[in-house]
Parts: C-alpha cells; structure tokens; sequence
C-alpha cells in the first residue's frame, strides 16, 4: 500500500502523431489532480514526439523506447528496464492487441497493478489484411499479463474480453471525455477559419479529422463528397490531420476533378476550432473502439453522420445520422443535416464532461493502490 502522493503512473503509447488514443490520454492528464496522480510516459520510438514538451511541462517524464516493429525484444528489455528502476505504483497500457508485449516486461519487473486499456476494434478491417490477422491472432494473449480490464466502450470491450468478461464484470469503460468548453460552436473561430479558406458564409463546408489510413475510409469520403458536390456545387470538404496515404487521396482528388475544392490541412494544433467551420462532420471508418473526434464533434453542435462499423455509443446529440458505407445514403444524410447544429448538447449527462472523469480516475487509482 502507498500512502504518499502522487501515485505514479506510466502511461505506455505507441507512435505519437496526434491521434485519438493519446488525445484521451492527454485529456485526462492535463485535467487530474497532479498534485495526486503523476504521469510519466513511454512512447514508442526515439524521435521527440509532439506531445514532449507539455508532459514535461506538467512534471511527467518521457521515455522514447525501441520502435516495437523494429526490435520487438529490444523494445521489452527498454520497458523492464524503466519499471524496474522506477517503480511506477501503477502501469496502465494503452497498445491495444500489443499489450502482451509491454505488459509482460511489466509482469516480469514486479509491477503490481497492470492495466490493458482497449481503444480499438478491428472487425471490419479486411482492407487491411496483414493487421486484421495480426490483430486476431494476438488478442486472445494481449490480456494475459494484465490485472485491470479497461475499454473505451462496451463494444471495444466485448471485442478484446468477450462478453463473459463483460457478465462478470471484470471490465471498466472509461469514456474518451473531452473538454467541453474548449469545444464549443464559436462565431469568432468559424468566420476566422472560412476566411482562412477563402469561402463565404454560404458555402458549405463539409469537415473530417482523423489520420490519413486506411482505417479511416477516406476513399469513400472523397466519393460521397464527389457525389454530394454534384448536386450542391456551393459546397467543399476540409480535412485535417495527415498520414501515409496523403498523396494517394490527393491523387484521388484530381480524378474525381474535385482537387480544387478539397482542403488537405495536415495537422493543427487549433483543431478544436475547426468544428466551428464545419457543416457537417463525416466519420465513416472501417473500425473505431470510441472515436474521441465524433465526442468532440457532438461537443460543438455540428451534425455528425457515423459509420454503422462504429459503436452507437457515441451517438449522444439528435443531430447524428448512423448510416451504412452506401454513398447514397450518406450524400442524403447530408442534404438532410447540413447547418442543423445542435443547440444544446449532452455530453456532461452521458458521462463525457472531462473535469467529471478525471476525478473518477484519479479515485479509480486510488482505490487500487490502497488495496495492494
């Protein structure tokens, strides 16, 4: 038992390139008590990731290990060698399919509480084969070396535990909250970010945020925005965040003859206000565990159409469509939603209001640690 704070905990990432799991995790960092709960992190990777600076600023530390795709065995003894000599209270896991290899050096160094914490699922991923199969073959194992159970939601949750697990209770979800306020519909930022776009008012803008991969269909967003355009010339599609199939999708682009109406703004750092600039937001993934961009999107009042492959979890404002990967459906949820924001929003009522779930965190460790 440890009676003295702040409890340590080491929050195990993989590559950070502002993605949504380690926006979760950022979430929660910067809103619980560090007075209490202290976190240090190993990244996966050696270069300076984005997010360096203000962990350190907080009083957390970074530690950048072996890339696991490089050395798998390299990246376990740079794990057991960190809990060893630190002797972190908790260790909590965020690897998703690979935790079995961060979780066992952490088993083998003595560390007591070791959590796995599911943010995916992969159901639907055949476009990505090699993982799909990866991903089925190691998950029965991922939890082997875990005490904890957690998910991002009950679905997430059945995919990696399975509903026995679920029965008996053996799994915590912990919402992928976000802060609120910092994503509300703001005027100022909306005519701000137009005019950084050079359209007007009437215009149309239909967003999307996320990484440029195949899980995140963007082949099928550039059709349904090609099909959409057609009808409502006045309209473009704005996309923030980058990836390996940037130049693929702007390739597409000029085939469809839409290049000139699509915005490829790589990553921001005012991503928070970009929902303001929005119409419409689209999400049609191939997988998602909890996508922290549909929460965020809900925070703001912009109409959301969802993948029918995400969990309806997520669907919280009225304002949402939950559509199957059929263009034709998703360009008439469109026509149907476009400008309808939500006035009033319900994240705080549904359990993703991040000042609230930072301190249910912070006393969820607590509990742990004084039972050891």
């Amino acid at each position: 038992m440890n009676n003295q704070y702040p409890i340590r905990v080491l929050q195990i990432v993989g590559i950070v390139c502002g993605g949504g799991v380690e926006a979760v995790i950022m979430n929660y960092y910067r809103n619980i008590n560090r007075d209490k709960v202290q976190f240090d992190f190993v990244i996966d990777g050696k270069e300076k990731s984005l997010l360096d600076d203000e962990i350190k600023r907080m009083g957390g530390r970074v530690y950048h290990v072996t890339p696991y795709k490089d050395n798998i065995i390299k990246y376990m003894c740079d794990i057991y060698h960190i809990i060893k000599k630190n002797k972190y209270d908790i260790i909590h896991d965020n690897m998703n399919t690979m935790s079995l290899f961060s979780l066992f050096p952490a088993w083998l160094a003595g560390a007591k509480i070791r959590i796995i914490h599911n943010h995916s699922t992969n159901e639907k991923a055949m476009e990505e084969r090699c993982k799909y199969y990866l991903k089925k073959i190691l998950r029965p194992f991922s939890p082997l070396f875990a005490n904890q159970y957690v998910a991002c939601s009950k679905y997430a949750a059945e995919w990696m535990y399975g509903k026995r697990a679920i029965q008996l209770d053996k799994v915590k979800i912990i919402n992928n909250a976000v802060d609120i306020e910092k994503f509300r519909f703001s005027v100022t930022a909306r005519k701000k970010l137009r005019e950084e776009l050079g359209v007007k008012e009437e215009v149309n803008v239909i967003g999307h945020i996320g990484r440029l991969v195949p899980q995140k269909n963007h082949m099928f967003l550039l059709d349904v925005f090609a099909s959409y355009f057609k009808q409502n010339p006045a309209s473009v599609l704005v996309m923030i965040g980058d990836g390996p199939l940037r130049e693929n999708l702007e390739h597409k682009a000029k085939e469809l003859k839409i290049s000139d109406k699509v915005y490829f703004k790589g990553l921001r750092s005012d991503v928070n206000e970009w929902y303001s600039a929005m119409d419409v937001f689209l999400l049609p993934s191939l997988y998602e565990g909890l996508p922290v961009v549909g929460i965020e999107a809900q925070a703001n009042g912009v109409p959301v159409c969802l993948s029918s492959n995400i969990t309806k979890e997520v669907v919280i404002n009225e304002n949402v469509r939950y559509l199957p990967l059929v263009k034709e459906e998703w360009v008439k949820s469109i026509n149907d939603l476009i400008r309808k924001r939500a006035r009033k929003t319900l994240l705080e009522e549904n359990g993703f209001s991040i000042q609230n779930e930072a301190k249910k965190m912070e006393c969820w460790y607590g509990s742990m640690v004084k039972e050891v």
